[in-house]
C-alpha cells in the first residue's frame, strides 16, 4: 500500500482555495451626472423640470429565496409551496414563480409572517467536553454556547459532534448547506486523527484501507495511514461519512480503543490560524467553495 502523506493538526489553508472578503453583496445603480439644459423663460433663466427615472430597485427578492432565507425550507421545496398557494404577499395569494418581493412588503408562509436573514456561516474549533447534543451530561455544555455571540440568527450545527469529539464544526442558519453537508448521499471528505490506546497493526491498516464491514454494511475510506514520525497508535482517516460514530466503530471493531478523535479538515476547510475553542466567519470564496461541492 502507498504511504499516505498526512499532514497534522496545524495543517495550512489549501491553496487551491483562496479568497477572502464580506459575505454577500449589493447591486450598485449609477446614474449619468451632468448640468440640465437651461432654457429661457419670461426673461428669466429656469432649470427645467427633471424627467422621471426608472429606479433600479436592488433590493428585490424572488418569492423562492426570500422564503428560503427565512429558514422554512429549500428554494425548490418554496417553489411547491408558491405553487400550492401556501403564500401570499400584502394579503394577495402569490403562485408566480419568478414574483419578486419589495422592501417592505408582508410575507406569510401559512398564515404567519416570515422575514429573510442574511447567511452567516461560522467556522469553529470545537474543544472537549462541548456537546451538538440538546440533553447534555454533567459538566458538558453545548456547542451553541460558543458561537453565541457570532451572529443575532439562530445557528446550528453542521451534523453532530460528541463531547470527546474535537476539530472542525460548522455553524450556520442556511438550511441548504445543513441539508446538503448531512445529507446520507453528501460527498465533502473530512479528514481525522486518531490517537488509539494502542498500535495499529499493519495488516488491520490494510483491511480498512479495503473497506470493513460495521453493522452489516460495507464502509469504506478514501485513505488512512499511520501519521509521520509519530507512533503506531496515531492514524489519519480520510472519509466521506458524515457519520463521526462510524470513525469510532472502525476501530472498535479491530479491539482498539479510541482515545482522541479530532476533525482536521471539514469539506476543504481548515483549522490555519483557528486555536481550539475559537471561531470565524467564512470568506467570500470558502462559502461559494461550499456550495460547489
Amino acid at each position: 500500500m502507498q504511504k499516505v502523506k498526512y499532514m497534522s493538526r496545524h495543517q495550512g489553508n489549501d491553496r487551491r482555495n483562496p479568497g477572502s472578503g464580506r459575505q454577500g453583496g449589493y447591486k450598485k445603480t449609477s446614474h449619468s451626472r451632468g448640468n440640465a439644459p437651461i432654457s429661457k423663460s419670461n426673461n428669466r433663466f429656469e432649470k427645467p423640470e427633471p424627467k422621471p427615472q426608472n429606479k433600479v430597485q436592488s433590493d428585490e427578492i424572488r418569492l423562492n429565496r426570500y422564503i428560503a432565507n427565512s429558514g422554512i425550507c429549500s428554494r425548490r421545496e418554496a417553489d411547491i409551496y408558491i405553487q400550492s398557494g401556501n403564500v401570499t404577499v400584502n394579503g394577495e395569494p402569490i403562485t408566480e414563480l419568478g414574483y419578486k418581493v419589495k422592501p417592505g412588503d408582508l410575507v406569510k408562509f401559512d398564515g404567519a409572517s416570515i422575514t429573510p436573514e442574511k447567511k452567516v456561516y461560522v467556522l469553529l474549533n470545537k474543544p472537549k467536553n462541548f456537546s451538538t447534543s440538546g440533553d447534555e451530561e454533567r459538566g458538558t455544555s453545548n456547542v451553541l454556547s460558543l458561537v453565541k455571540n457570532a451572529a443575532n440568527v439562530k445557528l446550528q450545527p453542521v451534523g453532530r459532534m460528541d463531547k470527546t469529539t474535537t476539530g472542525l464544526l460548522l455553524f450556520t442558519n442556511d438550511t441548504e448547506v445543513i441539508k446538503k453537508f448531512t445529507s446520507p448521499n453528501q460527498r465533502s471528505s473530512k479528514l481525522y486523527q486518531v490517537s488509539l490506546d494502542k498500535n495499529l497493526k499493519y495488516e488491520d491498516l490494510e483491511k480498512i484501507s479495503n473497506g470493513i464491514v460495521i453493522d452489516g454494511h460495507k464502509v469504506f475510506v478514501e485513505e488512512i495511514s499511520y501519521i509521520e514520525n509519530e507512533p503506531k497508535s496515531e492514524i489519519g482517516i480520510k472519509m466521506k461519512t458524515a457519520n463521526i460514530k462510524i470513525v469510532r466503530k472502525i476501530f472498535e471493531s479491530l479491539n482498539h480503543d479510541v482515545i482522541k478523535l479530532d476533525r482536521v479538515t471539514f469539506a476543504g476547510l481548515t483549522k490555519k490560524n483557528l486555536p481550539r475553542g475559537n471561531w470565524r466567519f467564512l470568506t467570500e470564496q470558502e462559502v461559494i467553495n461550499l456550495k460547489n461541492i
